[in-house]
């Protein structure tokens, strides 16, 4: 053979490696973004799933607790709230994960204060739609959290993925960005003070 021809081969040899690895690469990190976007569609999910049981909720406690007018007003405005908070997976940015986390935190606020006012009527707790739809949204309170659990570890693989080297070089090149994680709240923080 000669000189030239093996040269050739060799150039041609490496230059398929290069685009099979670039193809290999970029694949796994569309896969990785999916993913990470398919999570957040999981977490949407329960809380639409949250935001779906309140109105049966709040009739419920209406009809028992007809002058408690002012929670009740707080969790429809909650919840109007939150469901007009949107958040696009392709740009899940800390400061926007943050602001949807705020609207779905008063969701959360406004309905433990709902459901506080059921030891005040004891009919309530002992209506079946009502204990039937606490328990739902008590299963779907745990549903959130798996989901956001879920989340995070699929933030952490892509994240991971896209930092480390030679990924990093495709992830710059095609523009694959940092995924926000969601980070309690800073209330959660501090320890509940416990008086007898």
């Amino acid at each position: 053979m000669k000189k030239g021809t093996v040269w050739t081969i060799t150039i041609v040899a490496i230059v398929a490696i290069l685009v099979i690895w670039v193809v290999k690469g970029y694949n796994g990190l569309v896969t990785a973004e999916e993913t990470v976007t398919t999570e957040w569609a999981n977490v949407e999910s329960q809380y639409q799933r949250r935001a779906d049981l309140i109105p049966n909720l709040v009739s419920t406690v209406k009809g028992y607790a007809a002058h408690e007018q002012e929670t009740l007003d707080a969790v429809v405005s909650a919840r109007a709230k939150a469901t007009q908070m949107s958040v696009d997976a392709k740009d899940l940015t800390p400061e926007k994960l943050k602001e949807f986390q705020a609207a779905q935190g008063e969701v959360g606020s406004a309905l433990g204060r709902l459901l506080m006012i059921t030891e005040n009527y004891p009919d309530l707790k002992a209506n079946q739609n009502f204990m039937a739809l606490q328990e739902q949204l008590e299963g779907t309170e745990n549903r959130i959290q798996v989901a956001r659990q879920k989340f995070n570890a699929t933030a952490q693989t892509y994240n991971t993925m896209i930092r480390r080297f030679p990924k990093n070089l495709l992830a710059g090149i095609f523009g694959f960005d940092k995924k926000a994680y969601f980070e309690a709240d800073e209330a959660a923080q501090k320890a509940p003070s416990v008086q007898f």
